[in-house]
């Protein structure tokens, strides 16, 4: 899992965490639906794609990372009632 979605992370580390898909999808980002993008993936930062196809790359950010912390909150509460019915 990512620690931080910024603009050098790169859509392979940003697609690893679910439902990063919807928000790329709200922001138009085409990259989803590009052929050349499948071999571009693990070096295609998304700060770059925000710059060539003018996207609100800050609100972007912004939600991924929401996600992503929310996606924490979740493992962290799951990992902890593990621990407790283990005792």
């Amino acid at each position: 899992m990512v620690k931080k979605v910024s603009k050098d992370s790169t859509l392979a580390e940003i697609l690893e965490l679910p439902g990063t898909e919807k928000i790329l999808a709200k922001y138009n980002v085409p990259c989803l639906g590009c052929p050349f993008a499948s071999y571009e993936m693990t070096t295609l930062r998304i700060g770059q794609v925000g710059k060539m196809y003018g996207l609100n790359l800050d609100g972007l950010l912004k939600e991924l990372n929401k996600l992503n912390q929310e996606a924490k909150v979740k493992k962290k509460k799951v990992r902890n009632f593990k621990e407790k019915i283990r005792v």
